[in-house]
């Protein structure tokens, strides 16, 4: 009985072992994808002034019309403002 216990406590470990390396690998692969994903993409244009200014325009008109938050507004102004 010792022995079939040792041999299935070592099977434990085994596995365990080929989990946690199997994990750490995976966890790699998936960060070193993520930056050549990050790399290739280019970033997105800033938009022009006056595209910008007709842009807060129209958010301007949806926050008087109820249809966006003042919170929305303003989260959405910084973005386009680069704030």
């Amino acid at each position: 009985m010792p022995g079939l216990l040792r041999g299935v406590a070592r099977t434990a470990v085994i596995a365990g072992t080929a989990t946690h390396v199997s994990n750490n690998v995976s966890r790699r692969q998936a960060r070193r994808w993520g930056e050549e994903d990050a790399q290739q993409q280019p970033a997105p244009a800033a938009p022009s002034q006056d595209d910008a200014i007709a842009q807060l325009e129209k958010l301007g008109q949806l926050k008087d019309q109820g249809i966006l938050t003042q919170e929305e507004f303003d989260a959405k102004k910084k973005q386009l403002l680069g704030l």
